[in-house]
C-alpha cells in the first residue's frame, strides 16, 4: 500500500446557504434606501415646518406692529380706557394687550403681568405670558411685543402662537403617518423582491456543491433574463467548460501514458523474469532480480494512477448500496492483525453503534485498508495502532485510525491530496505517494470527509460518514 506522508487537513470549504433574507445584497440596498428616504423626508418636512413657522410668525409680528402703531396714536389720557376696552373682546385668536407703568405695575388690559422676556425694543418674541379675561385666565405661548410710550408707560401686545404649534403638530403627525404608509409597505415589498434573487443564489449554491466536490460537468443555472446574475453564471459556465476540457486533456494524457506503457513494461518484466530464472544461481541473477523489482514499482504506480482516475470518474456511485460499516472494519482488522502481530504491535479495534450508510463496501475496505496499512508501516515495532468507530453528536459515523508513529508535521498537511507527494521523513519507506490520493478519491466519491491530525505520539486519520450521504 502506498502512503503520502502529507497529513490530511480538511478545511471547511462548504458553501454556507443564504438562509437569512436580510443578509442579501438586495435587502441591504432596500434597507439603506429606505433609511435614506426616511432621513430625507424628515429633513424636508423639518424645512417645511420651519419655513411655515417663520412665515406665520412674520404675519403675527406684522399684526402686532400694526396694533402698536394704531394704539400709539391714541391720546395719553385715553390710552388706559382704549386698552381696557380693546382687551375685553374675547375672540379666539384676538389680540392680547396690557398697559403697565414705569415700575411694571398693571394699569389696564388682559395681560396680567409684564413679561420679563420682552425688552422695549419693538421686537416680537415668543414667550409664555399670564393672560386674563372675563372668561378665562391662562398661561399661554404667545408672540409678544413691548413698546415704550412717551409718558413712560409700556404697552404690551401679544397674540397666541397656538396656530404655529398646531401646524407643527400636523406636520409631525403627517410625517409619522407618511413614513408608516411608505416605509413599512416598502420594506415588505423589498423583502418580496429580494426573494427572487435569493432563490437564484440558492440555486447557484446548490449547483456549486458538486462542482466543489470535483464534478466539473455541472453548470450554473441561467434564468434567461440576461441580467447581471445570468451574465456572471454564463461566464462561470464558460470557465468551467474550459477547465473541464483542459483537465480532461491532461488526465487523458496521463491515463494514456499509464495504460500504453503498462503493456510493454509487463512484457519486459516477463522477459527479465525468465532471464532471472535462467541466471538464478549466478551473479547476473541478482541484477536481473533488481530490475524486475524496479519494473514492479513502476507498474504499481501506473495501476495506482489508473485506479485514482477510475475513482474520480464518479460513475461507480450509481451502484451504492446500504452497507454495514462495522463489518467492513472487522474485515480490515482481521486482514491486518497478523501483520501487526508479526511486528509486535497492538492492533486494537473499538466498534460503537453506527448508523446504516450508503456506499460501496469494497471501496471502503480499500480505503480503510490503505489507512491501516500505512499506520502499521509507519509505526515502529512494539507500537500500537487503534481503529475506532463511533457516532458523533450529530449522528454521523466517525472512524479514527491512530498510530504511535512519527506523526505528520503540520506544515505538510495541505499537501494531503497531492499525487506522488512524499515527505522528507518518509522517502526511505517503500511507497509511491499515491495511497492517500486513492483514499481521498474514495472518500469524495461517497460524499464523506477525510481529515488528519496528530496526537502526542503519532498521527490520527479521521473519516466522517454522514448518515444521509
Amino acid at each position: 500500500m502506498c502512503r503520502s506522508s502529507a497529513p490530511c487537513a480538511a478545511r471547511d470549504t462548504s458553501l454556507r446557504p443564504l438562509t437569512d433574507a436580510w443578509r442579501s445584497t438586495t435587502s441591504r440596498l432596500i434597507i439603506i434606501y429606505g433609511a435614506l428616504f426616511a432621513v430625507w423626508c424628515v429633513v424636508l418636512l423639518g424645512i417645511v415646518q420651519w419655513e411655515t413657522s417663520r412665515y406665520l410668525s412674520g404675519v403675527i409680528d406684522q399684526m402686532l406692529a400694526s396694533r402698536v402703531h394704531y394704539l400709539e396714536g391714541t391720546a395719553p389720557r385715553n390710552m388706559r380706557a382704549t386698552v381696557e376696552s380693546a382687551s375685553q373682546i374675547d375672540v379666539q385668536g384676538a389680540m392680547w394687550m396690557g398697559l403697565f407703568d414705569a415700575q411694571g405695575r398693571h394699569l389696564a388690559g388682559n395681560i396680567a403681568t409684564l413679561p420679563k422676556e420682552l425688552a422695549e425694543d419693538d421686537v416680537a418674541r415668543s414667550l409664555s405670558a399670564n393672560l386674563a379675561s372675563p372668561t378665562r385666565k391662562v398661561t399661554a405661548r404667545v408672540r409678544g411685543l413691548a413698546h415704550a410710550l412717551p409718558d413712560g408707560t409700556r404697552l404690551v401686545v401679544a397674540k397666541e402662537s397656538s396656530t404655529i404649534d398646531g401646524i407643527g403638530t400636523i406636520i409631525r403627525h403627517g410625517l409619522l403617518w407618511g413614513l408608516s404608509l411608505t416605509i413599512i409597505p416598502g420594506l415588505l415589498g423589498g423583502v418580496l423582491i429580494a426573494r427572487g434573487p435569493a432563490r437564484r443564489i440558492r440555486a447557484i449554491q446548490q449547483a456549486m456543491e458538486p462542482i466543489r466536490e470535483g464534478d466539473l460537468s455541472v453548470r450554473l443555472p441561467i434564468s434567461g433574463t440576461g441580467d447581471e446574475v445570468d451574465l456572471l453564471a454564463g461566464t462561470v459556465n464558460a470557465t468551467l467548460t474550459e477547465i473541464e476540457r483542459l483537465l480532461g486533456e491532461v488526465k487523458g494524457v496521463t491515463d494514456n501514458i499509464a495504460h500504453d506503457l503498462r503493456t510493454p513494461l509487463t512484457r519486459m518484466r516477463t522477459r527479465l523474469y525468465r532471464l532471472q530464472q535462467q541466471f538464478e544461481s549466478r551473479p547476473e541473477g541478482d541484477q536481473l532480480d533488481a530490475c524486475v523489482g524496479e519494473i514492479d514499482t513502476v507498474l504499481s504506480r501506473f495501476r495506482a494512477l489508473l485506479r485514482v482516475s477510475e475513482l474520480e470518474d464518479r460513475q461507480r456511485s450509481a451502484c451504492f448500496e446500504t452497507m454495514d460499516l462495522c463489518t467492513v472494519l472487522r474485515n480490515v482488522h482481521e486482514f491486518y492483525a497478523p501483520l501487526a502481530e508479526d511486528r509486535g504491535q497492538r492492533f486494537e479495534l473499538e466498534l460503537g453503534r453506527l448508523p446504516p450508510l450508503r456506499g460501496d463496501p469494497q471501496l471502503m475496505f480499500e480505503a480503510f485498508a490503505n489507512l491501516v496499512g500505512n499506520a502499521i508501516k509507519f509505526t515502529p515495532d512494539g507500537g500500537a495502532v487503534r481503529l475506532v468507530a463511533s457516532t458523533d453528536a450529530g449522528g454521523d459515523a466517525r472512524v479514527d485510525i491512530a498510530d504511535t508513529g512519527p506523526g505528520i508535521p503540520p506544515d505538510e498537511r495541505e499537501a494531503v491530496f497531492r499525487r506522488f507527494y512524499r515527505g522528507d521523513e518518509t522517502r526511505a519507506k517503500p511507497g509511491c505517494g499515491l495511497g492517500l490520493a486513492i483514499v481521498s478519491a474514495i472518500v469524495r466519491l461517497h460524499g464523506y470527509s477525510l481529515s488528519v491530525g496528530g496526537n502526542e505520539q503519532g498521527a490520527v486519520f479521521s473519516v466522517t460518514c454522514p448518515a444521509t450521504a
